[in-house]
């Protein structure tokens, strides 16, 4: 386990391990760097670099006020100088694609290629409501068996998914604690997003664009509500040469061990190399 402080003062778990491309993994609005654990073992030959945002997983909690998509860019900036980066790939998944367009927008120069999980430039309102519903609230099921079966039952579009994946994913975001579980991140993340200033549906097209002639790769969940099929349907039109799938029996979002997301996330490594 390793940590990092930011220019602010607070510290911040990461994981920095194999050899070859590196590729930093950013990781959902509530969500850390195991969301990645599926996809690691299936991934040769890349430096893979894990990093839980400030108020999520192992990384220290902070002002609420600093739950931004620019702040959390520009932690990922200073990740990559502390290890001595000049660039890297980005994977990210749903508020990692996000902060992936933004340095994109802001820093190209850093980038050498971005492969986004079930997000584009629109993000649709069902999806959003969704995340409104959960954001920051302590789940009502008090025990590890019961959150198995909770999210088997609430995590809407996913098809096919063993038991065995429902508590691994349980074990992941929550925590036991002697009352019942938790959430593994900062509560006042909700009122950071919901209640600040930050607009949880802004433009991102000129985002998007702005990833022009960087190797790219669009992962959807064929069962997404954050991301639309028409939504999907411009981001190829504008960027033909986009490696795109629909992940079967998947909703928001990919677990990336999906036999075409790995097919598709390899395909664009290739680009890179």
């Amino acid at each position: 386990m390793s940590k990092f402080t930011t220019a602010d003062g607070i510290y911040l778990h990461y994981t920095d391990e194999g050899e070859g491309l590196p590729v930093l993994c950013l990781a959902g609005l509530t969500r850390n760097s195991s969301d990645f654990d599926y996809v690691a073992p299936h991934l040769d030959d890349v430096r893979l670099i894990l990093m839980d945002y400030r108020g999520r997983g192992q990384s220290d909690w902070a002002d609420p006020s600093t739950y931004t998509l620019p702040q959390e860019g520009q932690d990922a900036l200073a990740l990559l100088d502390h290890l001595g980066i000049e660039k890297a790939a980005i994977l990210g998944t749903s508020r990692g694609g996000i902060i992936a367009m933004g340095l994109a927008a802001a820093v190209k120069e850093r980038l050498l290629g971005v492969c986004l999980n079930d997000i584009g430039p629109d993000i649709s309102e069902v999806g959003l409501d969704a995340i409104k519903a959960y954001l920051g609230r302590r789940p009502t099921f008090n025990t590890m068996d019961e959150a198995t079966i909770q999210r088997a039952r609430l995590m809407v579009g996913f098809e096919g998914v063993p038991e065995s994946r429902w508590r691994e994913e349980a074990e992941k975001h929550y925590i036991e604690k002697p009352d019942g579980l938790d959430i593994n991140y900062d509560p006042k993340l909700r009122e950071a997003v919901l209640e600040g200033s930050q607009n949880l549906n802004p433009d991102l097209w000129p985002f998007f664009d702005a990833l022009d002639g960087l190797p790219l790769a669009l992962l959807r969940g064929a069962n997404s509500d954050l991301l639309t099929r028409e939504t999907a349907a411009e981001m190829e039109r504008r960027r033909p040469d986009m490696l795109s799938v629909e992940v079967q029996g998947r909703g928001h979002v990919p677990f990336l061990d999906e036999p075409e997301s790995l097919l598709t996330i390899k395909a664009w490594l290739e680009e890179m190399r």
